[in-house]
């Protein structure tokens, strides 16, 4: 194989065009291999392959600087800068991450998961280098809808006024994750299909100097472009044409699909997919498809994120113009559901627990301050095991704490239908509901709460000396350590189902005083900012011994999430024990 020759990016430089080409097609062969077994971003990488290829000959990495936007398209890379065992031995799968990390290599500038930030943070780099009179490359890879993004279209306006070298590499392979949404992508289309000759032409109205590579799968072709814009003075951009997928037939002919994917996608891809169960995702589709009909201004919004909320091709072409991708801008998708709400549509706006975090400003500002009563579905929110980049477990801090906001968390597909439907039939606040991350739980009977009377918990078990309230996904937990404390403590715990994230229902809370000592609070996300402390606050001058318990704050980086209830105690075992000594210390 070519590539057991290549343990650094310097060893390209020897090679033939042929030999490189060889060696493209080795490592397509080790990409589907390895991420059919472990899952990942299949499609990009594979996009990618000759791209990479001739970065890494023609330009001299670490000293000149790469920056992959998102990281979707990192593994090529990983391949040539000494992480190739990661996809030549199975037993070493799992050793790299899926995203650019320094402390894996040198070749990494930055830990990236995140999109539409590759030409902000080389604009960074560039800004530095010339301050410090030094010399070097410094090139942004940005492609998979990245550029809808409204970090994407703030670097690009700033690059452009730098007047030194900066090169920003855009890969066109005419997808998002799903198919591309917004105006730029017209003139992209433009450029395509005039081959970059176009007299309308977006970048270089920014001012940037502009090649355009038809063949974007031909490292021959790159290379001589690559070779052109090495060492420029002046911002430059180099529009690329690939084939998102390329290599593999499944991946070209269904692009959103083999986006990313799960373990052993390709194996079972031709098999008849069994009857799918009912889940917290299907069942907000049907309610949305169903109310859609009834209500020609209710709305569902993607930030181009479609596959996180069950936002299918076949559920878009039903919502017809009811359904909204605004591209890979959350901070544009809150806004725009603020303006739809205000002008009396009724907008859905889902989006991953990950991505909200992009949206601070216009939660608290456009939203929350104009009290614009839009629904926010929040996916996939908890502790996790995923990588640093993608971590769902900072929301409840983040949202809980912006007025006019109620955060619902509900508990069981009867809970979760009411507050959807209330949401979306109400016209006093904007409403976010934290969409369960567990297994659909249903008690078969219809949820007749009013939760336009906010923060009203509710008493699943009524009992004494001990309250475990559970948030959420949390709420099995707790029923859980309820039963372990009455057979270890022969204490029958009270046990509530708060609802309500932000805010804090005094009267019941008061009325704990009188028959509790210890008060338990579960959160499946991170405490510090979060829902206990609000519990443990309001109890502070009071006998109450309040316990909170839920994750630390850190970034974790694929830690199992079995390690991560041990280290924080989430555990009904390890809970009881820490009631008993709670209890004893109380009785002192």
């Amino acid at each position: 194989m070519i590539l057991d020759k290549i343990n650094k990016p310097e060893d390209l430089k020897t090679l033939s065009i042929e030999e490189m080409k060889k060696l493209a097609d080795e490592m397509r062969e080790l990409i589907i291999k390895k991420v059919n077994e472990t899952g990942g971003h299949m499609g990009p990488n594979l996009g990618i392959v000759e791209t990479t290829i001739a970065m890494h000959k023609v330009f001299n990495s670490p000293i000149d600087k790469i920056v992959f936007d998102v990281s979707h398209q990192c593994y090529p890379h990983k391949m040539l800068t000494g992480r190739k065992e990661g996809f030549t031995n199975p037993s070493k799968y799992y050793v790299y991450t899926g995203y650019t990390a320094p402390e894996e290599s040198e070749h990494d500038i930055f830990k990236i998961g995140h999109t539409s930030t590759s030409v902000s943070l080389a604009v960074g780099l560039a800004k530095a280098r010339d301050l410090k009179q030094e010399k070097g490359n410094i090139i942004a890879l940005i492609g998979d809808g990245s550029l809808s993004g409204g970090e994407a279209f703030e670097g690009l306006d700033n690059a452009a006024t730098l007047n030194s070298n900066i090169i920003i590499i855009v890969n066109d392979n005419d997808m998002s994750i799903a198919e591309n949404a917004g105006g730029l992508y017209k003139n992209l289309k433009l450029l395509r299909d005039t081959k970059g000759k176009a007299e309308l032409n977006f970048f270089k109205t920014l001012g940037f100097e502009y090649y355009y590579v038809e063949e974007g799968n031909s490292t021959e072709k790159l290379i001589e472009t690559f070779e052109k814009v090495k060492d420029t003075n002046k911002p430059t951009v180099v529009h690329i044409r690939t084939l998102k997928g390329c290599g593999l037939k499944e991946a070209e002919e269904n692009k959103e699909t083999f986006h990313w994917i799960m373990p052993h996608t390709l194996d079972n891809f031709y098999k008849t997919p069994a009857e799918e169960k009912e889940n917290y995702t299907n069942i907000t589709t049907k309610y949305i498809l169903n109310e859609a009909k009834k209500d020609s201004t209710l709305v569902a919004i993607t930030p181009a994120t479609p596959g996180v909320s069950g936002f299918t091709k076949k559920f878009r072409e039903e919502m017809k113009n009811q359904f909204v991708d605004t591209g890979i801008a959350e901070e544009h998708a809150v806004a725009f559901a603020s303006g739809l709400a205000k002008n009396g549509a009724k907008p859905i706006l889902a989006v991953m627990s990950s991505f909200i975090q992009r949206t601070y400003d216009q939660l608290s500002q456009d939203l929350c301050l104009n009290n614009s009563p839009a629904t926010i579905l929040v996916y996939w929110s908890g502790l996790t095991n995923a990588d640093a980049t993608h971590l769902t477990c900072f929301d409840i801090p983040l949202m809980s704490n912006i007025p006019n906001l109620v955060y619902l968390a509900p508990t069981n597909k009867e809970e979760y239908l009411a507050m959807l439907d209330w949401s979306v039939k109400q016209n006093k606040f904007p409403t976010a509901i934290r969409v369960p991350n567990i297994e659909l739980i249903s008690t078969g009977i219809k949820d007749e709460t009013d939760y336009s009377i906010l923060n009203k918990y509710k008493v699943e078990q009524e009992g004494k000396e001990i309250a475990i309230i559970g948030l959420g996904n949390f709420l099995p937990l707790a029923h859980k350590t309820a039963e372990k404390i009455e057979k270890i403590l022969n204490i029958k715990p009270t046990i509530i189902n708060p609802r309500f994230i932000t805010g804090l229902d005094i009267e019941l809370l008061n009325k704990l005083k009188n028959n509790h000592k210890v008060v338990i609070t579960l959160e499946d996300g991170i405490l510090s900012g979060g829902f206990g402390e609000k519990i443990a606050s309001f109890y502070g001058s009071s006998d109450i011994k309040v316990l909170n318990y839920g994750g630390k704050k850190e970034f974790t980086d694929r830690v199992p999430l079995e390690k991560i209830y041990k280290d924080c105690r989430l555990d009904e075992n390890l809970i009881t024990e820490d009631i008993q000594n709670a209890l004893n210390l109380a009785l002192k």
